[in-house]
């Protein structure tokens, strides 16, 4: 892998020189970006102004199955692929006189592609498609810190973010890492950027990914910037870029440190938002994810004030595109070397593979399959709420779906090790009401931005609702009550950086066992040995009180997921 990914850095080199494509110098903009940030600054009474938003694409470089939820079934539809989406933004940039292109984040995680070259193949693509703002997501730490700080500076267009500051050693905070805000200078007027990152990414992610780098809540502050963008430099409009998820980003626009911002234009929970939902004091949206989707804000300025804003999601439907040369020119280079590995199928399902349910799901179930299968004697696998992975849902000529080496990089990026140990059932209990609360938590602000974690080998009812700590009716164990005192061994992947005695963000687990296994192994000798696969959800998570097709934690908001 070191040897491919030496001779992929060379070729990158050499792409870089050939095309200009790409410039390791932080603030290089191109051509399109030097339009949006260098325009007439002459005051203008009356103009329209556009903000465009991806977010949350996770490498998915290429066209891919899409699900909808349309009159409560599930649709499918091909859609994203950078080139497509390269496409259809310049086509709607072109439709208004001043523009301004957003990612948010998750940027370098996500496909075999970006783990092989870590995040480096992306960066060509990225600084083609003409951004004029990023913002680091929770993802971004993958490859750990110094790569994170190489690959976005490796981005032309400038990086926001008040919430992430180097770790000096002991929890002293040093300076931000990178600058807290951006100002687009538009017409005689500013637009203000403030940017946010999840505060919880040492919790979700594995604890080593993001070491040397302290994050603090946005309310910390929040409003000490938006003083500075309202007062100080005169902003007529404030944005907060958000990659927190959608319920803490509501959380935040109903708290009083947001007093000021005009919108939150979030990432995180690939939620698509596609009419603001009203907070106290800011709207809050969000567009998708995998490049399926594209959020336009547009403005309205009168006498230099926003005297309306429209806000609409953009459904980026790939059979409907002409795919832009550029991009795939870039992609295809950058691809090459790894191609046929990505490509190799490693096995089949017979029925679509889709990871959008927050209780349970196909692509997860397949998971739990392959380590029961794998560890018959273990009494119960675990596997994470991750949201990850576009649909697979395309048969080939022999009537079945294939799943190619790439898929299996889609649904689990970081090929973990298997780690086995004994909890008590009393354990298991107050993990699972944690494990509920960080998804439903009444408090939104208390919510992480996974989903309900996956298990198999324990049935599981529970009120997603409830109360805290009382959301869980009855749990059975091989279809034998949960005994509180009795032991059970459960496996799951370690994270890196995790105490020795934490298994699946469960404390205290005694016998733990690194496994001489891992997560891609177990899946590819599952699949070479029991291809066709059909993994049917088998309702060992069942909510009382929500549907098994509950599309969303988000709730009490005019919001419906589709």
């Amino acid at each position: 892998m070191k040897k491919s990914r030496r001779s992929f850095i060379a070729k990158l080199g050499a792409l870089s020189a050939g095309t200009g494509l790409i410039s390791l110098a932080p603030g290089c903009a191109n051509e399109t970006q030097k339009q949006a940030v260098d325009l007439d600054d002459s005051p203008k009474a009356n103009f329209k102004v556009s903000i465009f938003q991806t977010t949350d694409v996770h490498c998915q470089i290429h066209p891919h199955d899409e699900l909808y939820w349309e009159n409560g079934e599930s649709v499918f539809k091909k859609a994203g692929g950078y080139a497509n989406l390269h496409t259809f933004i310049q086509q709607e940039r072109a439709k208004v006189e001043n523009s301004f292109l957003i990612d948010t984040g998750d940027m370098f995680q996500g496909s075999m592609l970006s783990v092989k070259t870590e995040g480096e193949a992306m960066v060509p693509i990225l600084n083609a498609m003409s951004y004029d703002l990023y913002l680091p997501g929770n993802w971004e730490v993958v490859y750990y810190k110094k790569s994170m700080q190489d690959l976005l500076g490796s981005l032309n267009a400038p990086k926001v973010c008040a919430n992430m500051y180097h770790d000096l050693g002991n929890g002293q905070k040093g300076e931000l890492i990178f600058p807290p805000y951006y100002i687009w200078r538009v017409n005689g007027v500013k637009i203000g950027f403030l940017g946010y990152n999840d505060h919880l990414v040492p919790n979700r992610q594995s604890p080593n990914y993001s070491e040397g780098i302290i994050f603090t809540k946005p309310e910390d502050n929040v409003a000490h910037y938006v003083d500075v963008l309202k007062n100080q430099e005169k902003c007529a409009f404030v944005a907060i870029v958000s990659h927190i998820g959608l319920s803490q980003e509501i959380a935040l626009a109903n708290n009083p440190a947001a007093q000021g911002v005009d919108y939150i234009l979030g990432a995180d929970t690939h939620e698509r938002v596609r009419k603001p939902i009203q907070g106290k004091y800011a709207k809050v949206v969000q567009p998708g994810a995998f490049g399926s989707f594209l959020g336009k804000l547009e403005l309205t300025f009168e006498d230099g004030k926003v005297v309306k804003d429209e806000y609409e999601l953009l459904d980026v439907l790939a059979d409907e595109i002409k795919d832009s040369e550029k991009i795939t020119n870039i992609i295809e280079q950058v691809e090459a070397p790894f191609k046929s590995d990505i490509e190799k199928v490693v096995g089949y399902s017979t029925i679509p593979l889709y990871r959008y349910f927050v209780i349970e799901n196909p692509i997860d179930q397949m998971v739990l399959d392959a380590l029961s299968w794998k560890m018959p004697d273990i009494d119960i696998v675990l596997s994470n709420g991750f949201r990850f992975c576009p649909p697979n849902t395309t048969p080939d000529e022999t009537g079945n779906i294939p799943i190619t080496r790439g898929n299996v990089y889609d649904m689990l990026p970081v090929d973990s090790i298997v780690r086995t140990g004994r909890v008590t059932g009393l354990q298991l209990i107050n993990w699972l009401e944690k494990e509920l609360n960080n998804v439903f938590a009444e408090d939104a602000s208390k919510r992480f931005g996974g989903w309900v974690i996956k298990f198999q080998g324990m049935e599981v009812e529970f009120y997603a609702f409830g109360d805290e700590g009382k959301r869980v009716k009855s749990v059975t164990v091989k279809g034998e009550p949960l005994e509180l005192t009795k032991t059970y061994s459960i496996s799951a992947c370690e994270r890196d950086g995790d105490p020795a005695d934490v298994i699946c963000r469960m404390n205290n687990v005694q016998n733990v066992v690194n496994k001489d296994l891992t997560l891609h192994q177990v899946m590819l000798e599952y699949l070479a040995e029991n291809s066709p696969v059909t993994p049917t959800p088998k309702g060992a998570a069942k909510a009382l009180d929500a549907p098994a097709t509950l599309l969303t934690q988000v709730s009490g908001v005019d919001y419906q997921f589709r």
